[in-house]
């Protein structure tokens, strides 16, 4: 059985977890996610995508 999750929900299941568990502060999380925001409109943003596929790709591969 396959279950399909989009990344940005496992993110941010994995940013709630930091928040809660790790007790890393809101505005730590906000900012880190505002620094990704924009990088993604950098000359950086297509290899990170690629990496980040080929990654996802190595682990979902049987």
């Amino acid at each position: 059985m396959n279950i399909t999750l989009p990344l940005v929900l496992v993110l941010g299941g994995a940013a709630y977890a930091a928040i809660k568990l790790l007790g890393i502060r809101l505005w730590v999380a906000a900012l880190i996610a505002l620094f990704g925001f924009y990088l993604a409109g950098t000359f950086l943003a297509p290899v990170i995508d690629q990496t980040t596929r080929s990654g996802v790709n190595a682990v979902t591969e049987k």
